[in-house]
């Protein structure tokens, strides 16, 4: 499986030359990295081309590197039912950079975006319809990114008194405990609640 992948990599490379700036293969997988410039020339290349046949789009999605200066990774995977193999296509952006729409190639990426824009925040440019998905239209924030509070903003309850929905604050009820993070089954150096008796 290894050296078929690793054959349609070097057919690839071959065929669109500096489109691709790198590829390999991981977890049975054939990994593309690519400008977002050229995202809809590789993709359209990958659908087009007899030796690939990606004709299904999976999944679009996105990763947060919040170190990185083009902190997100916008990743494609493609199925070619007839090579039975799968394609992952990489492209970096930033938060202001937008990436342009796969929509005239994969007509069901609409949603795929629309998602990575609710959740992360990645920008397409000529998505007809770019607005948030899964969260609420008031929802402040994207909530997959790394640097999100896990609490969130604000919470959302419907008020009995007032019959309707209300946004407020988040109040956390209690600190936050500490945790040590040691297995029970490697033993701790302190003596637990209610194992005092054990040692005598």
């Amino acid at each position: 499986m290894d050296e078929t992948l690793s054959e349609l990599g070097e057919f690839i490379e071959l065929t669109l030359g500096d489109k691709v700036k790198s590829w390999s293969v991981a977890y049975g997988d054939l990994a593309l990295n690519v400008s977002h410039d050229e995202i809809i020339k590789v993709l359209r290349f990958l659908r087009d081309d007899a030796r690939c046949g990606f004709v299904a789009l999976v999944d679009i999605c996105g990763v947060d590197w919040p170190a990185r200066e083009k902190r997100f990774d916008v990743v494609y995977h493609l199925l070619s039912p007839v090579q039975n193999l799968r394609v992952r296509v990489k492209v970096q952006t930033d938060e202001a950079t937008p990436v342009p729409s796969v929509i005239s190639i994969f007509r069901g990426a609409e949603w795929f975006e629309r998602e990575a824009y609710d959740m992360y925040g990645i920008l397409f440019t000529g998505n007809p319809d770019l607005r948030r998905l899964l969260t609420d239209y008031g929802f402040d924030g994207f909530p997959l990114r790394k640097d999100f509070p896990l609490t969130g903003y604000v919470e959302v309850r419907y008020d009995d008194t007032k019959k309707r929905v209300v946004y407020e604050p988040v109040q956390l009820t209690q600190e936050f405990r500490s945790f040590d993070f040691l297995s029970p089954w490697e033993g701790t150096d302190y003596v637990l609640p209610g194992d005092e008796k054990a040692s005598n």
